[in-house]
């Protein structure tokens, strides 16, 4: 079993991934700004600031894989990329594989064509920011990085989130950069984007790409 470190484990996806890996016999450490009203047993949770260096590093050390489960927003909003690039360039030097949680609008609806995010016209514009901050990680910042690092972006369909929970159906379908579901975006839980997500992890298939999971 890997030792995966969790940044941002108590939010949304992250919570599911936690509790996806941790069922599966992973050993976990969860760091996040707040600490769960529920902890998972055997989760190690660490509360702290993921804009400091030394609480990431210190939650990096001696993990297998590191998963960013961050979002642009909120406290996050201005320091996100910056904070991510500072987690790719650790997650580096500890020699480990990165896996990020991503969002669809970095994903095509066809192959070749351009991303979703180059046209956010039908979404309301408090919205763009966050979305084009989680779309420059893998058009700009993950690409930028060392050969050395491994790394996975792994894009939801577009009904995923906290407002729109789902139920478990214990499948997912598994894409590239091309939504597998482009005509209305579709939809996955966060337990099926675990699921697959922490598939992803243990098969260990994919190396430098973005992947898309949805229904």
């Amino acid at each position: 079993m890997s030792r995966i470190t969790v940044i941002g484990g108590t939010g949304y996806a992250g919570s599911a991934i936690v509790s996806e890996a941790a069922a599966r016999g992973h050993r976990i450490t969860s760091l996040s700004r707040s600490l769960p009203e529920a902890p998972i047993p055997d989760v190690t949770y660490i509360q702290g600031d993921a804009t400091n260096e030394a609480t990431l590093s210190a939650a990096i050390d001696g993990a297998d894989v590191v998963v960013a489960a961050l979002a642009p927003r909120g406290p996050l909003a201005a320091a996100f990329r910056d904070v991510c690039r500072t987690i790719m360039r650790l997650a580096d030097a500890a020699g480990v594989p990165l896996f990020v949680v991503g969002g669809h609008s970095s994903l095509r609806p066809a192959p070749g064509a351009d991303r979703f995010v180059t046209d956010l016209g039908h979404i309301p514009a408090e919205l763009h920011d966050e979305i084009r901050a989680g779309a420059a990680l893998i058009i700009e910042d993950l690409p930028a990085t060392p050969p050395t690092l491994d790394w996975v972006f792994v894009s939801p369909a577009l009904r995923f989130g906290a407002h729109m929970p789902g139920e478990r159906l214990g499948r997912y379908r598994l894409g590239d950069d091309v939504a597998v579901q482009p005509d209305d975006g579709g939809r996955i839980s966060a337990a099926d984007y675990a699921l697959g997500f922490v598939d992803l992890i243990e098969k260990g298939d994919h190396h430098r790409a973005q992947v898309n999971l949805g229904h």
